[in-house]
């Protein structure tokens, strides 16, 4: 059976803490593979390997840094498909999703070619009597990612590639349900030109997670997971003294107005709550259609469409809809909210209990289901599900509706659906929600603008990728400038002055 250790000083290297954790192929529910967890003492080499090399990376100039993103564009097109079929094989997600995991992350990549423009400082000549002023952004020097499972490529390279353009040495620890996509990154990384020891992926669980957060060398960190684990790594950095970026769960709602286009609305909500099996921290898993007309007409158009979904393994191609989730344990967890739902009196119209796939009984495949007469008050209305399972809140008016959103502890995405711009406007203006979709149903925004939550989806004050990203990676350092000057009223020269 492959074993995978971690990426240090640019080669892979064997874990030596004799721990261990599975990597499953979601699909057949089969180990197939072992990937090592760090100790703290093979972190902290890590750490101090990377502080090193930082020193002459930080020293080369953001255009040289910007050509190995430039190269790295190249290298990331070039193994696509390559990339997206070992995704899909530790995560489950079917390749089309997988080629799209792999895209957002290299269009990140792209915007960070930009790099000398983005660290910029600025100037002001005659700020005072001789004097001038300018400012300059330098890199934190080392820093990490902790990134999840459900991205293993988007999201890696969405902490790479500001952090690294920037100057700084990165210590990335990915998820280790699914950590060969994050080890090929970073060989891609090598071969684009990265110098050795900047970029050290190492694979690991809580222990390594804790010592990235009281490590006194590293000097910032970013993270992508659930809010429970987003609060901590928060709080415990900035005990630490660390710059912290921490983006939590999601609940997101969107909402179907009386006037809304219900054909366009039914296939937003189909593919933004089903894709990827939902496990998508944008993905919409409440939908709140506004007076009890608009509700019976889209739970009439939805159920056909969910019904025809087609579920399976990455293999069988485009003739699938979403594939298993990432682990039993996910499965469990997902049929074990379901079954609460239906115990709180929810309607499950669309039952996807019992689902089996024939020559893949054992894998961690979960059907499709759809919930009506949701209240909020229900475990399904409160709690992140991540899987594909789809809660139906009526609302009795616009207010109501809006009202939903406004008031979950959750801010991450939301969406509404509508003809009318003074409502579009009034949700967009009102919304208490980071990412607002308006007829978009999963509002990601494009690499060069930044992606973040709000409320319990994100703790720090600056979003993922974007301008953002280059201000998370680096600090301003504001410089006073007056030489003594030798010239006289008239032009003539003193030469005591300079004396």
């Amino acid at each position: 059976m492959e074993e995978l250790g971690h990426w240090i000083n640019g080669k892979r290297v064997a874990g030596t803490s004799g721990r261990f954790a599975d990597v499953y192929n979601p699909a057949t529910g089969e180990v197939q593979a072992k990937v090592a967890l760090a100790s703290k003492a093979e972190l902290d080499s890590a750490i101090a390997d990377a502080a090193e090399a930082q020193k002459a990376w930080g020293a080369t100039n953001p255009q040289r840094r910007a050509r190995v993103m430039m190269k790295l564009v190249s290298l990331l097109n070039r193994d696509m498909d390559k990339l997206a079929e070992a995704l899909s094989r530790e995560h489950g997600k079917t390749f089309p999703d997988a080629k799209g995991d792999v895209q957002r992350g290299l269009e990140v990549i792209e915007f960070c070619i930009g790099a000398p423009q983005m660290l910029k400082g600025e100037f002001t000549d005659s700020a005072g009597p001789g004097i001038d002023m300018y400012s300059m952004r330098q890199p934190l020097g080392v820093v990490a990612g902790i990134t999840p499972f459900n991205f293993p490529a988007m999201i890696p390279l969405w902490k790479m590639g500001p952090a690294l353009s920037s100057g700084n040495a990165m210590i990335l620890k990915p998820s280790e349900r699914d950590p060969s996509v994050p080890l090929m990154l970073a060989e891609l990384c090598q071969e684009a030109g990265l110098p050795d020891g900047v970029l050290q992926v190492v694979n690991g669980d809580k222990e390594a997670v804790d010592g990235i957060l009281d490590s006194e060398v590293i000097q910032a960190v970013g993270f992508v997971g659930s809010t429970p684990i987003a609060q901590y790594i928060y709080e415990r950095a900035a005990a630490s003294g660390k710059r912290a970026q921490c983006f939590g769960g999601a609940k997101n709602h969107m909402i179907i107005m009386p006037d809304a286009d219900l054909d366009q609305a039914a296939d937003a909500l189909v593919g933004a709550g089903y894709g990827a099996a939902g496990e998508r921290c944008m993905a919409i898993s409440v939908a709140v259609p506004v007076g009890e007309e608009t509700a019976d007409r889209l739970i009439e158009k939805l159920v056909p469409r969910i019904e025809k979904l087609k579920v399976g393994p990455y293999t069988a191609g485009d003739d699938v809809d979403y594939g298993p989730v990432v682990t039993a344990a996910a499965k469990a967890n997902i049929e074990r909210l379901v079954q609460s739902g239906v115990d709180q009196g929810a309607e499950l119209v669309v039952d996807g209990r019992g689902f089996s796939l024939q020559g893949y009984e054992d894998g961690f495949f979960v059907g499709p289901h759809l919930f009506d007469r949701v209240t909020p008050d229900m475990d399904i209305y409160k709690t992140e599900i991540f899987g594909p399972v789809l809660s139906t809140v009526r609302a009795g008016s616009y207010e109501e509706a809006i009202g939903l959103a406004l008031s979950h502890e959750y801010g991450n995405g939301t969406a509404i659906f509508t003809r009318d711009g003074d409502t579009a406007r009034d949700f967009a203006n009102r919304i208490n929600i980071g990412m607002v979709g308006i007829n978009v149903p999963i509002p990601v925004p494009l690499a060069y603008h930044t992606f973040g939550g709000w409320k319990k989806s994100g703790f720090g004050d600056l979003n993922q990728h974007g301008p953002d990203g280059f201000r998370f990676y680096t600090r301003t350092k504001t410089i006073t400038s007056r030489w003594p000057s030798g010239i006289k009223e008239g032009g003539e020269f003193n030469f005591k002055a300079m004396d």
